[in-house]
């Protein structure tokens, strides 16, 4: 169980307005209310007040609280947080900050505008140069625990929005092909491995079409990968 987890580094993807702050903060909540830990959150904008629970948590926003989120990362670091919530990793200083929080033994809870978990892999590794890839995909494949990709949907009746998730965690196999940069065949190992908690999102739509909550249509361009306008 990711909430559960004292290291690691856990990623929602998805593009805007696909849910990904509200999947993170359902989380952080739940730790909230189970567990004894020091949370700092970086957000830009703070969408959400937590009320302290079990957990101390300190809520910085970009702009009003700190400079950036590289600034911020850094300054958290002294107040020895348990777990660090990152609104969103924009560029290669906030990679590397949330890589060496994470190899440091905290956990890590971040966001990118990506539309699937392969890809998700992708752009971490692409936000530094070609000379240190093959060592940042090594970090990566180290410390990442999973990535969760979501999308938002018109229900079948056109009245509602459901989330459709495909989620993949660091498994041996994963793991392997993050360091050999074998990006395409993580698609292949979600899609045999619902064994091991993983989903694709063609499976999940497809779920959600068997239960008549979606459209065949939407389910069809999900398959295709046309995301666009649903």
């Amino acid at each position: 169980n990711i909430l559960v987890q004292k290291k690691w580094l856990y990623i929602v993807t998805g593009p805007t307005g696909s849910g990904k702050s509200t999947s993170l903060v359902a989380m952080l909540q739940h730790i909230n209310q189970h567990r004894a830990e020091n949370i700092i959150t970086i957000e830009d904008p703070v969408e959400f007040i937590f009320k302290p629970d079990k957990c101390l948590i300190s809520q910085r926003e970009v702009g009003n609280d700190t400079l950036s989120f590289p600034n911020a990362l850094k300054y958290a670091m002294r107040e020895d947080p348990d777990i660090v919530f990152v609104w969103e990793i924009r560029d290669r200083e906030t990679a590397e900050s949330v890589l060496k929080i994470t190899e440091s033994w905290h956990i890590v809870f971040t966001t990118l505008h990506t539309p699937s978990a392969a890809l998700t892999i992708n752009r971490f590794i692409s936000f530094f140069p070609p000379d240190i890839q093959h060592s940042i995909g090594d970090r990566l494949s180290e410390v990442l625990l999973g990535v969760q990709a979501q999308i938002l949907v018109k229900t079948k009746d056109q009245k509602n929005r459901v989330g459709v998730y495909e989620v993949m965690f660091n498994t041996t196999a994963i793991r392997n092909n993050i360091r050999e940069r074998d990006i395409p065949q993580i698609n292949s190992i979600i899609e045999t491995s619902s064994g091991r908690g993983m989903v694709s999102m063609t499976k999940y739509a497809e779920r959600l079409y068997q239960s008549g909550i979606i459209s065949d249509q939407t389910r069809e361009r999900i398959s295709e990968k046309k995301l666009g306008a649903l």
